[in-house]
């Protein structure tokens, strides 16, 4: 019997894509339905959809889910679900479409047939009402507002079927994992406790850091980055994969850390995503996801521990996987090695730490296991990079000190910047 957290909503992984052999007739089929452009935001929920993630979800949402995502954080059905999964059209294709019709589900960008739907709901949204909620802010700046918006005026529900999983199985060989395939790497390696760590950014010493704790306080780590659409001035997936390899290969213990991917898409809803983000590393069987500073934050939209804060909120049951809070990491030149912001570990002989002993003090501060002691040393002894200054350094061929980041992975991100001239 597996030990692994059980998927959201207490039933199997629901993946909606269709199996392989069953695929080309299914695409056949839909290609005579009437064909939906969905944006690179729906594509994303769609292949979440088929791989499973989106469990117990079977399709995009009617108007009382869509609501109680946004109000209450829950689905009319009482279970728990934080962010609003939909999919819309104009008004002119809307109409045209009865009740219990299928559509197929194409993408808007490259015309790919990767769905279809059968309609049992057609409705519209108070836009204002799900930026308010979700973003906490309907100022156009926001990406996330912007997204939504610009949706067209009818919103179509009903369940899916998936024919693609796009390109991320042959782009991304040996890291794009469905949930049914990670928990049976997390069984086969004996893990019950497993921690997510999400990112979209290359990582770093202080990221580095964040990862090496939750391996003191679990059974391994899945680094889990995102492979679907970013904002402007990310860095692609497919250089933080380079990066990211480096560091797991030269400074992960065998055994401790995998990488995978995943397609979804970026929302910078702040709080709101951070709890989406726990709740499909649920299915793919992680018992905690790393919650840093501004996790899945944009700007200045949300303090820099609303994401963490937002889980103390929630009515019990709603998630079997949890948080691990861990403040600002940062360098710091008086400790000689890594801290955050909550503790600076002192080993009291007289002696700097070593870096096993700080990771392991500030894992046992995570869970609530020892007393955080505040690093009293001033912000001059600590070491900071903006990214802002960090792209320029690259631009100028600067040194970046290999206290902020690991020297393999400045080789891949320089080659990267290079490559911008």
């Amino acid at each position: 019997m597996s030990q692994l957290v059980n998927p959201h909503g207490g039933g199997p992984l629901k993946p909606l894509l269709v199996p392989e052999s069953e695929r080309a007739d299914g695409i056949s089929r839909a290609k005579s339905l009437k064909q939906i452009p969905i944006s690179s935001r729906e594509v994303s929920d769609l292949l979440m959809l088929a791989m499973g993630a989106y469990t117990p979800l079977d399709g995009f949402m009617g108007h009382d889910d869509w609501r109680g995502a946004c109000v209450d954080m829950k689905l009319a059905d009482g279970t728990f679900w934080p962010i609003p999964i939909t999919l819309s059209c104009d008004k002119t294709l809307g109409d045209s479409i009865a009740d219990g019709e299928e559509v197929a589900l194409v993408d808007a960008d490259t015309g790919e047939v990767l769905g279809a739907l059968t309609v049992t709901e057609k409705y519209t949204i108070d836009r204002e009402l799900e930026c308010q909620s979700v973003f906490r802010t309907t100022d156009p700046e926001h990406p996330g507002v912007q997204k939504v918006m610009a949706q067209p005026e009818v919103n179509l529900a009903g369940p899916v079927v998936a024919f693609s999983e796009s390109h991320y199985p042959e782009t991304y060989k040996g890291l794009y994992f469905r949930p049914d395939e990670t928990r049976k790497m997390f069984e086969e390696k004996g893990w019950s406790r497993v921690a997510a760590f999400q990112t979209r950014n290359p990582m770093h010493r202080s990221h580095e850091f964040l990862a090496k704790i939750a391996v003191e306080v679990c059974d391994g780590v899945l680094i889990h980055q995102v492979l679907g659409a970013l904002k402007p001035g990310d860095i692609p997936a497919n250089v933080r994969v380079a990066s990211i390899d480096k560091l797991v290969e030269n400074y992960f213990a065998p055994g401790t850390a995998i990488q995978a991917g995943y397609p979804i898409e970026m929302r910078y809803a702040g709080p709101r995503e951070a709890l989406l983000h726990a709740l499909f590393r649920q299915n793919f069987g992680c018992s905690h996801l790393v919650v840093g500073r501004d996790h899945a934050g944009v700007g200045d939209y949300y303090g820099p521990f609303d994401a963490q804060d937002v889980f103390d909120e929630l009515d019990v049951g709603s998630l079997e996987t949890q948080p691990l809070k861990i403040d600002i990491t940062f360098f710091c030149h008086q400790c000689g090695g890594m801290a955050t912001g909550k503790t600076c570990y002192d080993p009291g002989d007289g002696t700097p730490p070593d870096e096993a002993e700080r990771t392991a003090f500030a894992a046992k501060v995570a869970t609530g296991e020892a007393e955080a002691r505040t690093c009293d040393h001033g912000p001059e002894t600590k070491l900071s990079i903006s990214g802002t200054r960090l792209r320029e350094m690259f631009a100028n061929h600067e040194t970046v000190p290999e206290e902020f980041s690991r020297r393999e992975v400045l080789e891949v991100l320089q080659a990267y910047y290079d490559t911008l001239k």
